[in-house]
């Protein structure tokens, strides 16, 4: 109805009984048995009225000829599908590639877990991934000029279910990968060891994975080398906590420095008061408690960290490790977006978190550069999304909440505005 009332192209037969098919063609359409053009191109006519009686009310009938003329082609030999690629139209060999890409998405890269998923996403990066080199999907060339209308089409053939979940945007919400069109569609060669060692190698990245040993260390600066060096320590040697808890213990028995009526408490010599009493207190403080004692020590001692990822040698840095940082912030029309710092001193790539709290959470994620700090970057993704930051972080990741900062600014839950 819609159509230019032009006739299909001609084509070689592709079924040899064509005296059956025109039979079954006059008894479903009498009107066509008087029409030449019907039973010229009688093969084409009766596989489209077959396939895709639920599409037809979507395409009208022109598209229908066009979508379904090359199918058969597909149980054919190689150069028969060759044969049959060439006399077809590119809009024709443009809807057969959109299918090819959808099915093999479909049975390759999309999984339950990544639903509901943003069409667009699911275009952008599952079909296209699917598409043979040296071909280009572009749905303008397509019959359907839209992608909406192609997964229309695909929902009247109940093989997924699309739903507008937020004004404007549709997402795919519904798969069902027991149909038998995805259960038939065959991987084309070349494509399944590669798709299976990209879904592999993506797999094994999220499996890879693990939280690194991070372990605080100190090093003996110039103030506190006269308190280590009986022990063999010069200034910048790195020690651990325990370690530095042995050297004092040995240094104040060695010295008889213990109190004789209450060994809870160390006597304050020469050196421990110039090491760890201020000018202020040098006067005031004769008696430490251990564990002050202890803690004023590893106070007044360069802070160190030693960092370990899995499979690697341990990495040894200046100061604190800095917590990977989560903050809100309010940009025009009062929205809000979090912005997450410090991800790559933990192994984390900024990129591939964008990408996994984008799809979880249906929001826009983008990557930018973070401001005074050199060759880092933060994400920033669309509203308060800290619950969910929150989720991936310590279960997934398995990070220890202390490295984690900014946790406190989650909204709460069950207040509706």
């Amino acid at each position: 109805e819609y159509g230019d009332k032009s006739s299909p192209p001609t084509l070689a037969p592709l079924v040899t009984d064509s005296a059956g098919d025109e039979e079954e063609l006059q008894g479903k359409e009498p009107g066509n048995s008087c029409s030449p053009e019907a039973e010229q191109h009688v093969d084409i006519r009766d596989l489209s009225l077959k396939a895709r009686d639920t599409c037809a009310e979507v395409l009208g009938k022109e598209e229908l000829h066009e979508n379904r003329a090359a199918e058969p082609a597909e149980d054919a030999s190689t150069e028969e599908q060759q044969e049959a690629e060439d006399s077809r139209t590119p809009q024709e060999q443009m809807d057969a590639l959109f299918h090819q890409c959808f099915f093999h998405a479909l049975k390759c890269k999309v999984k339950k877990s990544d639903l509901p998923l943003l069409t667009s996403t699911f275009l952008g990066s599952h079909m296209v991934s699917c598409c043979p080199a040296g071909k280009q999907l572009d749905i303008k060339k397509s019959s359907y000029k839209k992608f909406s209308k192609f997964l229309q089409c695909m929902q009247h053939q109940r093989i997924l279910q699309v739903k507008e979940l937020s004004k404007g945007v549709e997402s795919i919400v519904d798969v069902d990968w027991k149909h038998p069109d995805i259960k038939a569609f065959a991987v084309p060669e070349g494509f399944s060891s590669a798709s299976a060692g990209q879904e592999s190698k993506s797999e094994d990245r999220e499996q890879v994975y693990h939280a690194p040993e991070i372990i605080p260390l100190y090093g003996v600066s110039t103030k506190m080398i006269p308190l280590f060096q009986e022990s063999g320590h010069r200034k910048g040697s790195i020690l651990s906590s325990s370690e530095v808890r042995n050297i004092i213990i040995n240094y104040v028995k060695s010295n008889e420095l213990v109190d004789e009526t209450n060994k809870n408490f160390v006597k304050v010599n020469a050196i421990l008061c110039d090491c760890l009493l201020d000018k202020s207190e040098q006067d005031e403080i004769s008696h430490l408690k251990w564990d002050e004692l202890l803690s004023r020590c590893l106070e007044r001692l360069q802070p160190l960290h030693q960092v370990t990822f899995s499979g690697q040698e341990p990495v040894v840095r200046k100061g604190n490790i800095e917590p990977i940082d989560i903050s809100i912030a309010q940009r025009s029309s009062n929205k809000k977006v979090t912005i997450i710092k410090n991800l790559e001193l933990y192994g984390l790539d900024p990129q591939c978190v964008a990408n996994t709290l984008q799809q979880k959470v249906q929001a826009s994620a983008t990557i930018s550069p973070a401001p005074g700090a050199k060759d880092r970057v933060q994400v920033q993704i669309q509203g308060n999304q800290i619950h969910h930051l929150a989720k991936m972080l310590l279960e997934e990741y398995q990070l220890p909440r202390k490295y984690i900062q900014g946790l406190e600014k989650a909204p709460k839950l069950g207040r509706k505005k």
